[in-house]
């Protein structure tokens, strides 16, 4: 698993999501008038070559792996390819989850990137969504996991735009922990979804002794 320390003063990471997150969001904003243009044939093939050239120079200087997780010693983890809350991940929302209460919380627009059904968030999207809302309870609650089973219920359709999701625990054993979690519209209750995460062998020890904070699976 690809976990290292952060070696970074605050200031530095603070430097760097100044750079880096207004650049992930202007690749959003290319997505989303990548699916909705309707601009000539012409101006299609310009912006291509723009966009390959571009990503040659991106390339010129590659991580050796994916982003992976970096550890801080204030006990977060700093998971920015993450594909719901990365900060450097175009794919992602992103998500931004706070705690609250007896679980976490989040509110996010979905637009065109994540349409299933016409005008509709598609639903391997929302189980991704809620997939990392249950983790994050988990992780928030002190008894993090990674998902070994999530069930769905699909209420009614979930339409593009604003949305809200919520998690929290609902009971622990040892190193399992049950997690329960829903998504609202302004239509009301889409999803709900439950979830089992268990701490896996390898991360035991590490989290017992301090070396990998609960958080790091958020």
């Amino acid at each position: 698993m690809d976990y290292r320390i952060d070696e970074l003063s605050r200031e530095e990471v603070e430097a760097e999501r100044a750079v880096y997150g207004p650049f992930t969001e202007s690749l959003r904003g290319l997505v989303d008038a990548a699916i909705r243009t309707t601009v000539p044939a012409e101006e299609i093939r310009r912006a291509q070559a723009e966009v390959e050239a571009i990503t040659e120079r991106l390339r010129a200087a590659p991580m050796r792996t994916t982003y992976g997780v970096d550890l801080r010693t204030d006990g977060r983890g700093r998971a920015w390819g993450n594909a719901v809350v990365g900060l450097r991940n175009a794919v992602a929302p992103p998500l931004t989850i706070v705690q609250e209460g007896r679980g976490v919380r989040s509110s996010f627009t979905l637009g065109a990137a994540y349409e299933g059904p016409p005008g509709s968030v598609h639903g391997g999207v929302l189980a991704l969504v809620l997939d990392q809302m249950l983790g994050e309870a988990a992780g928030a609650g002190g008894k993090p996991g990674m998902t070994a089973t999530l069930t769905l219920s699909y209420r009614q359709r979930t339409a593009l735009g604003p949305l809200t999701s919520e998690a929290w625990i609902e009971r622990s054993e040892g190193i399992k922990t049950w997690a329960r979690g829903e998504i609202h519209s302004p239509d009301g209750l889409t999803v709900e979804a439950e979830g089992l995460f268990i701490l896996p062998k390898w991360a035991r020890e590490r989290v017992e002794s301090g070396l990998l904070p609960v958080e790091s699976f958020e």
